[in-house]
């Protein structure tokens, strides 16, 4: 169980500044990157937490463990229930230096991650940053970069906002993905908010559309939640501000969720919207979503239509290694042993409405003269990052006992429409009881994905 601790070569070097230029960007003990800070209405306190980065396996180089500092703002400190609060998540500074001379490029990464709300009300905000950032030399400090996101007050009171974890995802020469996670959540309050209730009642219903655009005569898909379980929803087209022709009625299951196809012939429609009763209502109804009218798909003289299609394809996984070393534990003390999972990819390529689930289970560690260390003394953190423009998003399993019976890595639920690629990673640790005998112990974890 024993990691090497043979001396760095300079082929070792090497490696780690090519990495670096496309994806390793989390470096001697911290997670930071760049992406010029964003304006934001209000000052808050920037807080540092610790954080658990896992580099890209091209990298080489182990996981790191390190401090973020990081801040939390707001574009309204004092709003209504029921109001939309804009939220700004900065990496304030970097843990570290480049501390190789390759220069990274500009424009090359895109961070996301997630806000922490506590108090009055819970609730994770996802957030994103855009495709921008300054060069950043060899040997020179990191910029920070910022994410932005909303979330709607549902309750007044006082409303905590904390970092949350965040993902780098780089696109130079390769496509890579470097999250980082906190080590002990939730991290510090950065920004406090007070919101106040005027009487009214929060509107909480959304509605989704399956596609943004099509010809006169399509159908699109609208998924709704938050609405009364049971009522008759409308789904309708609008040209601007009045309604058209253009309706279909679908009924809310028992947990207010619905799923229905509309047809859109009226070519001057801007937008759908799904509403309770018998009229438009703000107040019982969702949207409007954007929708174009693409054309009426006729082929005129002189013309030919061109038609293709696009084939679902598999649900897959790919290892970055099979084996991990995971760290020693003295005689007589025991303690945790301690590794990192080899890095897994999973591709959902079907394009259909089923999500993935990713299980492992471990055997009993086998030492010397049949001496073993139970199954059950194997536990995990599991993280997963979703790849940008993917339909699903990945949940990571909970932490905890990995054991014979097995455990949930990372899965995707069900929708109307799934599919995306996936990156897989977590933390082990073995619990070794003191007095164990000395020696070499080995276990097996199996992976599978479903």
């Amino acid at each position: 169980m024993r990691r090497s601790g043979a001396r760095r070569r300079p082929g070792h070097r090497r490696r780690w500044a090519a990495a670096l230029g496309v994806g390793a960007l989390v470096v001697a003990g911290g997670g930071v990157l760049a992406g010029p800070a964003q304006a934001t209405v209000t000052a808050s306190v920037p807080v540092d937490f610790p954080t658990h980065c896992i580099p890209p396996a091209i990298a080489g180089i182990p996981p790191i463990d390190g401090t973020t500092k990081a801040s939390i703002t707001v574009d309204n400190a004092a709003p209504k229930v029921g109001e939309t609060v804009t939220v700004t998540y900065t990496v304030v500074e970097a843990a570290a230096s480049n501390p190789v001379d390759l220069a990274l490029p500009a424009d090359i990464m895109t961070p996301t991650g997630k806000v922490t709300v506590g108090g009055a009300q819970s609730a994770s905000v996802t957030v994103a940053g855009p495709k921008k950032n300054d060069p950043v030399p060899g040997k020179g400090t990191f910029p920070s970069f910022s994410m932005t996101g909303t979330f709607t007050v549902t309750a007044p009171g006082s409303i905590t906002l904390s970092p949350g974890d965040y993902n780098i995802h780089t696109s130079y020469i390769m496509e890579l993905d470097t999250p980082c996670t906190v080590t002990d959540p939730p991290a510090p309050v950065s920004e406090t908010i007070i919101a106040t209730d005027d009487g009214g009642q929060v509107n909480e219903r959304a509605i989704q559309l399956g596609a943004a655009s099509g010809k006169a005569g399509d159908e699109v898909t609208v998924t709704g939640s938050k609405f009364t379980p049971g009522a008759d929803i409308t789904l309708a087209g609008r040209a601007g501000d009045t309604q058209t022709a253009d309706t279909a009625t679908v009924k809310a299951d028992g947990s207010g969720g619905f799923s229905g196809r509309l047809t859109v012939d009226d070519p001057a429609t801007t937008g759908i919207v799904a509403y309770e009763g018998g009229s438009w209502d703000p107040a019982k109804g969702a949207g409007p979503r954007a929708y174009t009218v693409t054309g009426g798909g006729e082929t005129p003289d002189g013309s030919q239509k061109l038609n293709t299609s696009i084939q679902a394809g598999t649900l897959s996984m790919l290892q970055a290694g099979d084996t991990v070393e995971m760290s020693a534990v003295d005689f007589g003390r025991g303690g945790a042993s301690r590794g990192s999972l080899q890095t897994v990819t999973v591709e959902d390529f079907r394009g259909g409405p089923a999500g993935w689930s990713l299980t492992g289970k471990v055997t009993d560690f086998t030492g010397p003269g049949g001496a073993t260390i139970g199954a059950s003394a194997l536990s995990w953190t599991p993280v997963c990052a979703t790849r940008p423009g993917s339909p699903s998003t990945c949940a990571a399993g909970s932490a905890g006992p990995v054991g014979s019976a097995g455990a949930t890595l990372a899965s995707t639920p069900n929708g109307t429409f799934t599919g995306g690629e996936f990156t897989v990673d977590a933390r082990l640790a073995l619990n070794v009881p003191a007095y164990t005998a000395p020696g070499a112990y080995s276990g097996v974890l199996t992976l599978t994905l479903t």
